[in-house]
């Protein structure tokens, strides 16, 4: 099918969808407001707060209650997934998860973003792997969207009459049609999993799906959390008439599927423009119910969350000073929830700075303070609301600097909140989580970058929710009051649109001002050296394998150890610490290197990978924390027995013979010659990777730079005295191990010349001494997959078996398996979950996009890490 979009364009959306989605979440936040503006347009804030009056305590109460009934229910939404997914826990670890999650996600939104991490940190902490989170987040979401469906359909069959919604409008036949609809798909869904497979497969990750019994179960329970948190609103709307339940649930549902699918964080403003536009209620009593709902349905059981698990984490923090300290808080939520805690804090006071003062206090105010200081604090309360907001991530990032200046602003913020018209209970709020965020101050220990690292999607968007949000009650607020220019200089007690205006130039300064200085800011300089330190070849000479030699190619930083006798090599790129290989050194040495580099990681705010490890780093890779996953296999001939005779090496012995009779020769050169080629070698080289289409690599690879390849023998193959052929030769100084890095041939090559160099080299090498040869290795090869195989191990084996036209995996394995070798495995040590994943997109982006340039450039040149390490 061909695609209407031309392929740069496809190519620039796919490089530029993150802030695209930004901008694409930031319009959809536009449009509710705007719909919002637009249906309380007649609507007065007075009456709005008449009506929020009026809900009486019994209301409050009934509605509480199905909050409690409503998150209830939502526990069973994880429960069911684990009985699901074969993986059962107590029901207080998924309530607590189910909890933390839901709370988190229905105010922020991103469920999967926000939501996810929370039950990440419970499950994984419970025992469950990655791939059981995901499972448990997608039947949890599967469960819901059955709820809504079954609920939605139920209502429109029932529906008497037509349905408008935002100038469409649907007959009354229309509707019922539609409701038996969605019904009848829900129960083929059921159906499905009556009679239909029992698990669901896609690129090698397997979904359990329930049976018959458990479906039904699910929309059950998902029908009661609905109904419950529908009915928690309905009640609060003061003067409802119960026969419009029915119209309201639709209503409901529907502004549910719209604030779902807008993306927007909690649904503001889109989720009040449905019910406002839908339900066939007196419109101020509807804007005052859809207020309370946000404070007792959403702001009520993220202030009790975040309290309760505050306090257990501090708790357990001062149980276990002695043995764990700072890490019992450090890994568990704190973090997250203060983060949360204070961008909530500073959208309080944001939207009380955009709403009237209560003319009692601000009378009794002015009594003891001068106007000017009320102003002043007016405009200084807003601007700490914003700073709240910008620092949230640096909470989140376990910054210290962050801890330190959230804590001052919610201090600073509680005092200008009763210095500008005794607005205690804002004060309140601040004061709370300011002494939570004092409870939980160990978990902020890592040094402070805040600058330095980019604002994610997920917070813009929250932040822009936010600004809309406060910039939209002050209009609704002051709409009665007439713009003049004069409303910007006017100092009055009775002030408050003034102040409004003067209070939102100063956070769309401040906000614009922290974006210029993020865009402007200069870049971090390079820390270049003139040479390659000396220290790394000392090193690099007591070298047990050939890969050590990567630390010549020139896009290395190294950490030493303290008596400068070991050494490994790394790479940063994104947020992930890349370490290559084993280290280098005695063993001695390996396990405080690794604690080094594993501290510095953390403190970056980075994650720790260990690429192409062996064996014996496994049990050193499990005690830094990290996952490990197999990623391949290293094919090594043993050259002390290494023969071309044998009908295993058949193929081998026809090719060097073939290639003889062609008039092909082998040589080594010496690394002293090699410069005097230098430009043949560059020509080959060019005509290869031209030839395949490539272009050069880094960090586990070597590339043609002329001081690198004129640093190493050459194993060349002529044919009439012209080179055809050529690769750079790696061996250990003691002579143990034999290989090469860059292998190529020009056009004019015999066939199979690479066969023919490979025996050469290690019948050569087998002359001169040298005991093994590592002919590389086979990515993704020896990874099986079974049922219970963990998902990686799915993933790579369903990669190398169908992956061959994008990668030839197998045919790489089975190239270096004409040579007989023996096969040791090779493993990749990250961090679990979502961790894992990023960190292998940093590692194909430091592969293959190289930020070294091509050979006619020198490389960079590599730094040097010497932190001050205890011997």
């Amino acid at each position: 099918m061909h695609n209407p979009l031309p392929r740069p364009l496809i190519a620039l959306l796919r490089e530029r969808r993150g802030p695209l989605s930004v901008v694409l979440v930031v319009l959809l936040i536009a449009v509710g407001f705007a719909a919002l503006h637009r249906l309380t347009a007649a609507l007065r804030l007075q009456d709005i707060l008449a009506a929020f009056d009026a809900i009486g305590p019994r209301q409050v109460v009934i509605a509480i209650g199905c909050t409690i009934v409503s998150y209830l229910a939502l526990t069973f939404y994880d429960l069911l997934a684990l009985r699901i997914i074969r993986r059962p826990l107590p029901w207080r670890t998924a309530a607590l998860a189910s909890f933390t999650s839901y709370t988190i996600s229905h105010n922020l939104g991103l469920a999967l973003i926000t939501g996810g991490s929370a039950r990440y940190r419970v499950y994984t902490a419970a025992g469950l792997s990655g791939g059981d989170v995901a499972r448990i987040v997608a039947i949890a979401s599967a469960t819901f969207w059955m709820g809504v469906l079954a609920i939605t359909g139920l209502a429109l069959a029932f529906h008497r009459g037509g349905l408008s919604l935002a100038g469409l409008v649907l007959g009354g036949t229309a509707v019922q049609v539609a409701g038996g609809a969605i019904l009848a798909a829900t129960a083929g869904f059921v159906l499905a999993c009556a009679f239909g497979p029992r698990e669901l497969r896609l690129s090698g990750w397997t979904l359990p799906l329930p049976d018959a019994g458990t479906a039904l179960g699910q929309i059950a329970v998902a029908g009661i959390d609905l109904a419950a948190a529908s009915t928690a609103l309905f009640v609060l709307i003061p003067g409802a008439d119960p026969a419009l339940l029915p119209a309201f649930l639709l209503a409901y549902a529907l502004g549910i599927i719209a604030a779902l699918v807008s993306h927007v964080p909690g649904g503001i403003g889109v989720f009040e423009a449905v019910v406002l536009a839908t339900v066939p209620a007196d419109r101020p009593a509807l804007a005052a119910a859809l207020i309370a709902y946000r404070l007792i349905y959403y702001l009520l059981p993220l202030a009790l969350g975040i309290v309760a698990l505050v306090l257990h984490e501090g708790r357990q923090r001062r149980l276990g000073r002695a043995i764990a300290g700072v890490r019992l808080v450090a890994n568990g939520l704190a973090p997250l929830l203060m983060g949360v805690a204070s961008f909530l804090g500073g959208a309080v006071l944001l939207l009380s700075g955009s709403t009237p003062a209560v003319p009692a206090r601000l009378h009794s105010l002015h009594a003891i303070v001068p106007l000017p200081f009320i102003e002043a604090s007016h405009l200084a309360a807003s601007l700490a609301g914003t700073g709240l907001l910008l620092l949230a991530p640096g909470l989140y990032r376990r910054l210290d600097g962050a801890f330190v200046a959230a804590r001052a602003l919610l201090i600073a913020g509680a005092i200008f909140s009763l210095a500008k018209g005794i607005d205690y209970e804002e004060a309140i709020v601040c004061l709370a989580i300011a002494a939570l965020l004092q409870w939980t101050s160990p978990a902020f220990y890592r040094t402070t970058a805040f600058v330095s690292r980019a604002f994610s999607p997920a917070w813009l968007v929250c932040v822009a929710a936010v600004g809309g949000l406060s910039l939209w009650v002050g209009l609704f607020s002051y709409k009665h009051v007439a713009y003049q220019n004069a409303l910007w200089w006017d100092f009055a007690l009775h002030g408050d649109a003034s102040r409004y205006l003067r209070a939102s130039l100063g956070t769309a300064v401040l906000l614009a001002g922290v974006a210029l200085w993020r865009l402007f800011a200069p870049a971090a300089p390079r820390r270049d050296r003139p040479s390659l330190p000396a220290e790394v070849s000392d090193v690099i000479e007591g070298a047990e394998r050939t890969d050590a030699m990567l630390a010549y190619t020139g896009d290395k930083r190294f950490l030493f150890s303290p008596g400068g006798d070991a050494l490994l090599m790394y790479q940063i790129r994104g947020s992930s610490w890349i370490m290559m290989g084993d280290p280098v050194g005695p063993r001695a040495a390996w396990t405080g290197l690794l604690w080094t580099i594993r501290s510095m990681a953390d403190t970056a705010q980075g994650r720790l990978m260990l690429y192409q490890i062996s064996s014996d780093m496994l049990e050193l890779a499990i005690a830094l924390g990290l996952q490990i996953v197999k990623y391949g296999e290293e094919a090594v001939v043993d050259l002390e027995s290494f023969s071309l005779e044998g009908p295993r090496m058949r193929s081998i012995r026809q090719t060097v013979r073939r290639a003889q009779r062609e008039g092909a020769t082998f040589e080594v050169v010496p690394a002293a010659q090699v410069a005097a080629i230098i430009a043949e070698l560059a020509a080959i080289s060019d005509e290869w990777l031209e030839a395949k289409g490539q272009r050069e690599k880094g960090f586990s690879l070597g590339r043609f730079d002329p001081d690198y390849i004129a640093r190493f023998d050459a194993a060349l193959v002529r044919v009439g005295g012209r080179i055809v052929a050529f690769a750079n030769i790696w061996r250990t100084a003691n002579g143990r191990e034999l290989s090469v890095d860059l292998m190529r041939h020009g056009a004019g090559s015999p066939p199979g010349v690479m066969d023919y160099l490979f025996a050469s080299l290690m019948l050569w090498g087998r002359e001169n001494g040298h005991v093994r040869f590592s002919l590389g290795l086979a990515p993704l090869s020896g990874i099986e997959a079974h049922r219970l195989s963990p998902l990686w191990a799915k993933a790579a084996a369903a990669i190398f078996k169908r992956g061959e036209r994008f990668y030839g995996f197998r045919g790489l394995r089975a190239y270096k398996e004409k040579f007989a070798p023996v096969w040791e495995p090779r493993y990749i040590a990250a961090p679990h979950g979502l961790g894992l994943v990023r960190a292998l997109r940093d590692l194909n982006l430091l592969i293959g996009r190289p930020r070294a340039t091509a050979h006619r450039v020198p490389p960079p040149t590599p730094y040097v890490d010497r932190p001050r390490l205890a011997a």
